[in-house]
Order: structure tokens, then C-alpha cells, then sequence
């Protein structure tokens, strides 16, 4: 059987907002769901909104975030790192050539994604030619933007997780991201589901994947399998 495709879409937003504190993808976000997809035999691509190094919020590489394996495994692994180091901006891609796509988040994404009419556009492609979109933590910001065919939000009545307002609250960025994600998922007419503050949740709707916080991108990573796996065999 081919290779199930999956394209890994990262954040080049490094600052808060026009702070000096310096922000991006978190690491785990990506690294968990990048070895659950090579490691379950895909084909996986990464790539960035705008291209060039992927930034990495260098609170996700402190001492706690080196105790999750996969962030170990990144740090001693030449190759991804170099991956990350040099990523094709996600336009230079045809989306046609992938079977899902991923969205880690890391606040950085609260900034590019929904600004990003491209992204919103491949999302919504994606959707409607019955592929997976999955998204993490504050990855979903991604999806605020993309429409359906009849011009509905692609979360309007659908199951979707993100990082809650708790969760932002506890980490002191209520007052510096541009929008509150859960309350905006909600106001896109989402039906918005969340497990206790940062536990591990997911939830799949169909083709779309989403997960609440940075614990929670094993689950995503494991749900996207699947509905490739569906798709695969459909």
C-alpha cells in the first residue's frame, strides 16, 4: 500500500504579538505528532507559513519539556532538526499531493494562521475533497478563517478542542494573545469540548482532529492516523 502523505504546517511567528518575549511553535507539539506519523509508516513533509527556520518557543525546550521522549528524540536527531531549520513555505506546495494535514500550535500560531488566507483556503481544500485537518493546542487558530462551500465556518457545528481560557489564564497571556481561542471557537459556532486544564484531550468530528493543549498531541497524532487509515480504506 502507498504511504499515506501528511503535511505538517508550523508557525514562523517568533515574538508575542510586537513584544520582545520571543514565542513560536511548541516543541512537542510538533516533534510528538512528527514521529508518531514517520513512525507509523507516512510519508511526512514539514513546511511553514512563511518559510525558512521554524521558530521555537524557548520555553518548550526548558528542562520539563526534555523530560517528554519525544523532545528528547528531537535533540539528539540531526536530520529533523535540520528540517526545521530550513522548511519550504507552505505555499510552495500542491496540497493535492497530501493525504492530511497538521497543525501544531505554540502562540506564535496565534498570530499567523488566522492572518493567513492561504492556510485558510488549503484547510477549507482539504475538508472538502475528504482529508483529514487536525490541529493542537493553539493550532487551531488555523481553522478561524476557513469556510465551507456555502460560506459557514469549517467548525460550525462540529466538535472542536483547542487551549482554554483557563489554560491561557494560568500561563499569563490573556491580555497578550489577540483573540481568547476557546471563546472564538465557540463564536464560529463550534461545539467546544475540553478535559480538565492541561490533561490530555482530544476530539475527531469527522475529518477534523483537534486537541486541547500540548499534553494532548500523542492523541491527535493517533486520532489523524486513523482517519487517514479510514480514508485509506473508504
Amino acid at each position: 500500500m502507498t504511504k499515506p502523505r501528511i503535511l505538517i504546517i508550523t508557525t514562523s511567528h517568533a515574538s508575542m504579538g510586537n513584544a520582545d518575549e520571543k514565542t513560536g511553535v511548541w516543541l512537542e507539539e510538533l516533534t510528538t505528532p512528527y514521529y508518531a506519523f514517520a513512525d507509523g509508516g507516512a510519508d511526512v513533509t514539514l513546511s511553514s507559513i512563511a518559510g525558512g527556520p521554524v521558530p521555537i518557543d524557548p520555553r518548550s525546550t526548558g528542562e520539563d519539556s526534555k523530560k517528554e521522549e519525544s523532545v528528547r528524540r528531537y535533540l539528539d536527531d540531526a536530520v529533523l532538526q535540520a528540517k526545521v531549520a530550513k522548511t519550504p513555505a507552505f505555499t510552495s506546495l500542491d496540497g493535492s499531493d497530501y493525504d492530511a494535514v497538521f497543525l501544531p500550535g505554540g502562540h506564535g500560531t496565534m498570530w499567523d494562521y488566522p492572518t493567513s488566507t492561504e492556510l485558510a483556503a488549503l484547510v477549507s481544500q482539504f475538508l472538502e475533497t475528504g482529508k483529514p485537518v487536525a490541529a493542537v493546542c493553539h493550532g487551531p487558530a488555523g481553522l478561524t478563517q476557513a469556510k465551507t462551500a456555502d460560506g459557514r465556518s469549517i467548525v460550525a457545528g462540529k466538535k472542536v478542542s483547542g487551549f482554554t481560557n483557563g489554560e491561557e489564564e494560568a500561563v499569563g497571556l490573556t491580555k497578550v494573545v489577540p483573540f481568547l481561542l476557546e471563546d472564538r471557537l465557540r463564536q464560529l459556532g463550534g461545539d467546544y469540548e475540553k478535559g480538565p486544564d492541561f490533561a490530555p484531550f482530544a476530539v475527531r468530528d469527522g475529518l477534523l482532529i483537534t486537541g486541547q493543549n500540548p499534553a494532548s498531541a500523542a492523541k491527535v497524532a493517533e486520532l489523524t492516523l486513523e482517519a487517514v487509515e479510514d480514508k485509506v480504506t473508504a
